[in-house]
């Protein structure tokens, strides 16, 4: 999911196709309407975030339908620049503890449904 949304950041395109990938529900909506901000307000970023996530929980535990992923991602190389002449126009990134939930789909696919990405500092 954050690969599609890395990409599709470098243009602020909040109509990319491949942003329900790995996104359904609220955690789509989300990726979406960030996206549409930046593109209206003239922002598009780059770089990458440096991710390292771990499953936290899943329920059921012997099968499960649900899983909680946490993650302290560093977004310290993953800022926002103005579209129109590239100036920096975000302060430096940092780390930031962010959670998920990933759902199993009807088609048996796994999706994330909603994530929190919580202040810097918070990991």
């Amino acid at each position: 999911m954050w690969q599609d949304f890395v990409a599709a950041g470098t243009t602020s395109d909040w109509q990319s196709p491949k942003l329900g990938r790995y996104a359904t529900g609220v955690a789509l909506t989300n990726l979406s309407r960030g996206l549409y901000a930046d593109h209206y307000n003239g922002l598009v970023t780059k770089g990458e975030p440096i991710l390292n996530p771990s499953v936290s929980s899943a329920e059921p535990a012997n099968d499960p339908k649900k899983i909680i992923v946490t993650d302290c991602g560093d977004s310290t190389r993953w800022l926002k620049y103005r579209a129109d002449n590239g100036q920096l126009a975000d302060t430096p990134g940092g780390r930031r503890l962010i959670n998920a939930i990933v759902e199993k789909q009807a088609d048996g696919s796994w999706k994330v449904s909603d994530f929190g990405v919580h202040d810097l500092g918070t990991c």
